[in-house]
């Protein structure tokens, strides 16, 4: 059996003088890539640096909204109106959206971001929120989130499609949800361990928790965050073990 995955990574999330990541490096390795969109990362310098990258190396460009939370990186949730939310997302979705079109590409997907994306996979009125700006934009724009969550639940119900998707470098639950980062073991970091979990995911449809139990999963995307320590370390390590394990990497 010939097996294909998409990988994706997040871009994009330097602001000024904080450096996130190494995307020149990253680009190469991965099929689809997440955009910040100035409210967790991003100036627009790095912004449209990630943009010309993704379109050079003929990756899918999705816009990467969060809570409006530069001091934390929008891992800290906050409990906004659904106006205020709404506006949130309309400013981050269209900037990315028009900025891509500008270079010359198209924007592919949504994935929401850190602590937004957590929160909407276990609260159902939060991803009809996130939902409803989506369509203001286009309804053929792709969800991509956590693979078995509210949002992939929602998506079904509102007629939006949804990419499923499973996490390189992150721990799991035996609910099969993300462990906490304030947890042990949130973060995995070592690139053979790292690359041995998304062959699994991919061949066997299984990864293990946290726990040490093999939970059944299903996803049409892996990603690894560009903010974790050694993050072109485990694309490369990935990529290196799609190619000998035959897996084509191919985006959605």
């Amino acid at each position: 059996m010939k097996f294909s995955i998409d990988l994706n990574c997040d871009l994009g999330e330097s602001y000024l003088t904080r450096k996130i990541g190494d995307d020149a490096a990253i680009i190469p390795y991965i099929s689809s890539c997440n955009i910040a969109c100035g409210l967790h990362g991003g100036d627009p310098l790095t912004i449209q640096n990630a943009i010309d990258l993704a379109l050079k190396n003929d990756v899918n460009i999705g816009a990467h909204p969060s809570f409006p939370d530069l001091e934390n990186f929008g891992r800290k949730y906050m409990k906004l109106s659904e106006e205020e939310l709404k506006a949130c997302l309309r400013v981050q979705i269209g900037m990315l959206k028009q900025m891509t079109e500008l270079r010359g590409g198209e924007l592919r997907h949504i994935k929401p971001h850190g602590a937004l994306y957590n929160a909407a996979a276990e609260d159902k009125e939060l991803s009809c929120i996130i939902i409803e700006v989506i369509n203001e934009f286009d309804s053929d724009l792709l969800l991509l989130g956590l693979a078995g969550s509210k949002m992939e639940t929602v998506s079904k119900e509102m007629g939006l499609k949804f990419v499923p998707e499973l996490f390189a470098d992150r721990g799991y639950t035996d609910k099969g949800k993300l462990v906490s980062r304030q947890q042990p073991n949130a973060v995995i970091e070592n690139p053979d361990e790292v690359s041995k979990r998304c062959v699994k995911m991919v061949q066997e449809k299984t990864v293990l928790s946290n726990q040490n139990t093999d939970l059944i999963v299903e996803g049409k995307s892996i990603c690894v965050h560009g903010d974790t320590p050694n993050a072109l370390g485990l694309v490369q390590s990935i990529h290196k073990a799609f190619e000998l394990e035959q897996i084509e990497l191919k985006g959605f």
